[in-house]
């Protein structure tokens, strides 16, 4: 398995070539945040990928002409840029299609999903180098799916099917986690201060006694 920094120089060499184009859409070459964040492990029964989405950043942003490199959670729409490091060589040699879609999961599995609606798809080729990219307009909050197609047009069965599921915007279970750590913290926080006031009050009982 390549090392951090190896990923690192892929991603970035991968996004500044002419798949992405991002040089020219975003008007200054684009700059990774933390190369060594790069790249969660995303994997079935036969393949596996080292996966980075990234968001264009808006108009006057402080972080214009910076990219920061997200998993599996997007914190807001807009357009995206997905790489897919290829950790198996030997499907390098392999025509590869990529869809985006956006979906709505049926099961607990990240491969239990219906398709809702196609928002790209890349025709199949050899990414000899061993980075899949892709681009795609995420126009509101909620599940999406990368998907590659092991083979091109010959990818017919799942197993040929890489299946990279991620969420875009606020995720309501996270939200809930935050919601529950907050109040729980609250609770800690007002019992303490009722056991003090309550030895407080102990205490000026015995010395006005």
């Amino acid at each position: 398995m390549k090392n951090k920094f190896t990923l690192g120089a892929l991603f970035i060499s991968a996004l500044l070539n002419a798949g992405c184009d991002m040089t020219e859409k975003l008007g200054t070459p684009p700059q990774i945040a933390d190369v060594n964040s790069v790249g969660c492990l995303v994997a079935n029964d036969f393949y596996a990928v080292h996966f980075s989405a990234y968001l264009k950043p808006k108009k006057g942003s402080e972080r214009e002409a910076l990219l920061t490199p997200y998993c599996q959670e997007l914190p807001e729409i807009g357009k995206a840029f997905f790489a897919a490091d290829l950790i198996d060589r030997d499907i390098r040699k392999t025509p590869i299609g990529i869809r985006v879609v956006e979906i709505q999961k049926t099961g607990e599995k990240s491969s239990d999903f219906k398709e809702i609606r196609e928002l790209n798809q890349v025709e199949p080729k050899i990414y000899s180098k061993g980075v899949v990219e892709a681009q795609a307009d995420l126009d509101k909050e909620g599940d999406y799916a990368l998907i590659l197609l092991i083979g091109g047009e010959d990818a017919i069965s799942d197993e040929d099917k890489l299946k990279i599921t991620f969420h875009v915007g606020k995720n309501p279970f996270t939200w809930l986690k935050e919601q529950q750590v907050l109040i729980a913290s609250s609770i800690t926080a007002l019992s303490t201060l009722c056991i003090g006031f309550y030895f407080y009050r102990k205490k000026r009982g015995k010395v006005n006694g």
